[in-house]
């Protein structure tokens, strides 16, 4: 079996090319929005000019790590990962606390990482041993996110970990990833649904009672914003001074908890399609990595996750964790310089993209 994934090495480096300068423009895309609409709102966009600079440097770093040492690099990453969230499991300063993804928020997108590169390491080794070994270090997650008393964290990494070793019977990766992306599309429009009044009042009741009734008043503000002014939002960074429900509560963050609800409120419809565009990004390379499908799997269920909790959270907020995040998906979408695993141990073809097996 070829160990090559297209008709020829170079028409892969050209796609491998078209995707790099995709996420270049959509990155890029990302920061001179966030500049245009803090100039027009008076808004600061440092915070989001940080986030996509950490995606950038860990998503280089991942593609070189993950061409040296394509095993131990998101082994590392795990172990760092792991070690930051056993670390400082109250890293979240969040005013509602009782939430389950209020304090635990950051720690629960650091664990559902470091599962998902353990994994990435597990597959990328051809030693059973190692390779059982980095398994059990995924398991070890659960147990921290257990340990930490975050039901939702606990659930993501099962749900990575179940996804990674279901993954070796995939033959068609890009069907896996469509459905991480219908996933992720159906828990936003979970959020919007509950936010409209749409949802049966059985299941309005229980979501509100799970998020708590301050997270839901947050996300209403922020729907009330970008109602109020859908182009440029509000602008970067304000959404704190112009949200009744942020100024009545001590100790506030100033954001609405919430990823697409934030920058839709901050920057507009345009800033929510951008923030898709990155995620769709993500998937796009993802596909046309040369790294073995269970690999390919595993991160895309590891950043479908983190979607989830950058969704009904405020994970995305912090420096590790976007780094985390492209760190992650460089390392699955790397080159290495040696062959990938055979088909015979992954159990899955190698560069199974539209249905062919290479």
């Amino acid at each position: 079996m070829s160990s090559t994934a297209g008709p020829s090495t170079e028409t892969e480096y050209e796609r491998h090319n078209v995707a790099d300068v995709a996420g270049v423009v959509v990155l890029g895309a990302c920061a001179v929005w966030s500049l245009i609409t803090a100039t027009a709102r008076a808004g600061r966009p440092e915070g989001v000019l940080l986030a996509v600079l950490a995606v950038a440097a860990g998503y280089v770093c991942g593609r070189i790590s993950g061409a040296l040492v394509p095993m131990a690099a998101p082994c590392a990453a795990a172990l760092a990962g792991l070690g930051l969230a056993v670390a400082s499991p109250h890293a979240v300063p969040a005013p509602d606390t009782g939430s389950p993804l209020g304090r635990t928020g950051a720690t629960a997108a650091l664990l559902v990482l470091a599962t998902g590169a353990a994994c990435c390491a597990a597959w990328a080794t051809r030693r059973l041993p190692a390779r059982v070994a980095l398994f059990l270090l995924a398991g070890g997650t659960v147990v921290a996110a257990a340990d930490a008393g975050s039901v939702v964290a606990v659930t993501a990494c099962t749900g990575v970990l179940l996804c990674s070793l279901a993954s070796a019977r995939m033959r068609y990766r890009g069907l896996g990833l469509a459905g991480f992306g219908l996933v992720t599309a159906l828990v936003t429009g979970l959020v919007l649904a509950l936010l409209k009044g749409v949802l049966p009042s059985g299941l309005d009741a229980s979501l509100s009672g799970q998020l708590t009734q301050h997270r839901v008043l947050l996300w209403r503000d922020a729907l009330r914003l970008t109602e109020s002014e859908p182009g440029l939002g509000v602008g970067p960074g304000r959404f704190g001074e112009l949200s009744p429900t942020a100024g009545e509560t001590l100790l506030a963050d100033g954001k609405p908890h919430s990823a697409p609800l934030q920058m839709a409120a901050e920057q507009g419809l345009a800033g929510v399609c951008l923030l898709a565009a990155v995620f769709c990004w993500l998937l796009y390379v993802l596909w046309r990595s040369a790294r073995s499908t269970p690999v390919v799997l595993t991160a895309g269920a590891a950043l479908t996750a983190l979607a989830a909790l950058a969704t009904l959270g405020n994970a995305l907020s912090f420096t590790t964790v976007t780094a985390g995040a492209g760190l992650l998906a460089g390392v699955a979408t790397a080159r290495p310089w040696g062959d990938e695993l055979p088909d015979s141990i992954t159990a899955a073809p190698i560069h199974a993209r539209d249905g062919r097996a290479s």
